[in-house]
């Protein structure tokens, strides 16, 4: 019994197919209950059943409920309401899981239900102009905990990072370097009005002044070596975030290697541009768009969507027949001319292509006051400022415990606490729990989940066991339903929930009894408790302590 669910379904479908014959196609799904007293699962497949079997919904029930054959998978099934119908399982088929969960160890919760489709999750994209902000921070760990949970739907996922290392604010970057290094060396100068004016501008010069020279007069030198400064920094702050690309895909490309062009070429080809006022027009409200779209400018130049159109057509013809962007809210008025772009080119791309995840941004707190800026960034506080101040794990699992679209205010104070009140470490305890309880029995972690694998399972009948069983079972389509959503929050939620129902475990039973059976029947709980929540934190890229 691996999935216990998908048994459950079918012996129900296959009961539904004896009572109605002629809705033996009729597939069946169980969910759990929101009251526990109401059983483990159940379904409400006499209700929708009913119309077309021209039967009373509670009597249909019945019939159904009638027919489920005897097996050690159902304990009773039994009417209830309008014609719902509740399922208690064998105390067997509950403490299966423990098993299940010894067995496939950091498996447990995966599935291969997509077999190697492709996909591509972009996500971070931020401008190699400075330092990384908290937004992309949201963003990182959003993205890359959302790639995670793709990999353990089965799928074969890339990590994209798409540098804009071209348009007006890289040449913004390159004049603030070239003001700032006048400065340095002496010359009185005019700052830009649009220039940037952190801190890093300074360090950057100097380090220009000192690798390069002292010769300013040649722009382009002085772009390339800042953006490649940037890029280096943010690739230490992503390093240090834990977070890796596959992919790092420069929109400058998208120019010399000629795509843009190519893409305004079919767009034109396509029938759905035209001239007006001296520039070229798409029609986007073909597509849903509120209004048509410039795409190239009176003065010649490319509106930024193009580039963006012709980066996504890369996408499809490299074979990703699912790609996801996770940005800012800010780009909420792209999403709806992109993808008329890509229906416009006429590759055969569908509607809807790509999925969007949008974050709104996150206040930063301490000290019960707004934190608004960083010494070196000046305007804004970094990625790098959270990390420092709270700690990588802390700083990943607050930036996805909310749902992306809802505003989130980050305490510092609170991340930095070590309490119950603090998510993060009540998860990371209950696991640090899971091994002070083995060591105490004298068995090391690793060693645990071969030790208990045979364990006898039947005195795990308490209401606190039944709990924690449930919980276990509910795991991986807690990751499925999480992948499908776009929701990695819901790894969080699930993650609490699971700690603190160990917490209440632990706190109520011993474990180190003198009974042996139950005394081997717990512990292989206890240990499967760690392991999930070991593979949760996983996805979310956290750390499972053994100690705190």
């Amino acid at each position: 019994m691996d999935d216990i669910r998908a048994e459950l379904e079918r012996t129900l479908a296959a009961a539904v197919a004896a009572a109605v014959p002629a809705a033996a196609d009729v597939g069946v799904a169980v969910e759990r209950p929101r009251q526990a007293a109401h059983g483990d699962y159940a379904t409400n497949v006499a209700l929708t059943l009913a119309r077309r079997a021209q039967r009373n919904p509670r009597e249909l029930a019945a019939a159904i409920v009638a027919a489920v054959p005897a097996s050690d998978l159902i304990a009773r099934a039994e009417v209830a309401g309008a014609g719902f119908i509740n399922v208690t399982l064998t105390p067997q088929a509950r403490q299966a899981v423990v098993r299940r969960v010894l067995r496939e160890g950091a498996r447990y919760g995966a599935q291969r239900a997509h077999g190697g489709e492709k996909v591509l999750i972009e996500f971070v994209s931020a401008n190699p102009t400075g330092p990384l902000h908290v937004g992309h921070g949201r963003q990182a760990a959003l993205g890359d905990s959302l790639a995670n949970l793709f990999a353990t739907q089965g799928y074969s996922v890339s990590r994209e990072y798409y540098y804009n290392d071209a348009g007006q604010q890289i040449e913004n970057l390159a004049i603030s370097v070239r003001a700032r290094a006048k400065e340095l060396l002496g010359e009185g100068v005019a700052f830009p009005d649009d220039g940037y004016r952190g801190e890093y501008i300074v360090e950057i010069a100097q380090r220009y002044l000192d690798t390069v020279g002292h010769d300013l007069a040649d722009i382009e030198k002085i772009r390339h070596f800042a953006v490649a400064e940037l890029r280096k920094e943010q690739d230490l702050d992503l390093l240090a975030f834990g977070v890796r690309f596959d992919v790092y895909y420069l929109e400058s490309s998208l120019y010399t290697d000629g795509r843009v062009d190519a893409t305004v070429r079919r767009l034109v080809d396509s029938g759905k541009t035209y001239e007006h006022e001296g520039a070229l027009w798409l029609r986007t409200t073909d597509y849903g768009d509120d209004k048509d779209r410039v795409m190239r400018k009176s003065d010649g130049g490319y509106t930024y969507f193009v580039p963006d159109v012709a980066y996504h057509v890369t996408k499809w013809e490299r074979g990703f027949s699912k790609a996801i962007n996770v940005q800012g809210s800010d780009h909420h008025g792209t999403v709806a001319r992109v993808r008329a772009g890509l229906q416009a080119v006429g590759l055969g791309i569908p509607e809807g292509y790509p999925d969007y995840l949008l974050h709104k941004m996150v206040t930063v707190m301490k000290g019960g006051e707004e934190v608004k800026i960083s010494k070196r960034a000046g305007s804004y506080v970094t990625l790098r400022d959270l990390i420092d101040e709270a700690g990588r794990d802390a700083v990943r699992f607050f930036l996805v415990s909310r749902k992306a679209d809802s505003e989130f205010v980050f305490d510092l104070d609170l991340a930095r606490s070590q309490s119950e009140d603090n998510p993060v470490y009540y998860v990371q305890y209950a696991h640090a729990r899971v091994a002070a309880v083995l060591r105490q029995a004298g068995i090391e972690l690793a060693d645990a989940p071969e030790t208990y694998r045979e364990a006898p399972l039947a005195a795990l009948t308490s209401p606190y066991e039944v709990a924690l069983l449930r919980r276990l079972e509910d795991f991986p389509g807690e990751l499925a339903a999480a992948a499908r959503d776009l929701a990695p929050h819901q790894v969080t939620f699930y993650l609490k929930d699971l700690a603190q129902e160990f917490h209440g475990y632990y706190n109520a039973e011993r474990f180190l009894v003198d009974d042996a059976d139950v005394r081997a029947a717990r512990l292989a709980l206890v240990v499967a408790t760690g392991r999930v929540l070991a593979n949760g934190l996983a996805v979310l890229g956290i750390a499972a302590p053994d100690r705190m």
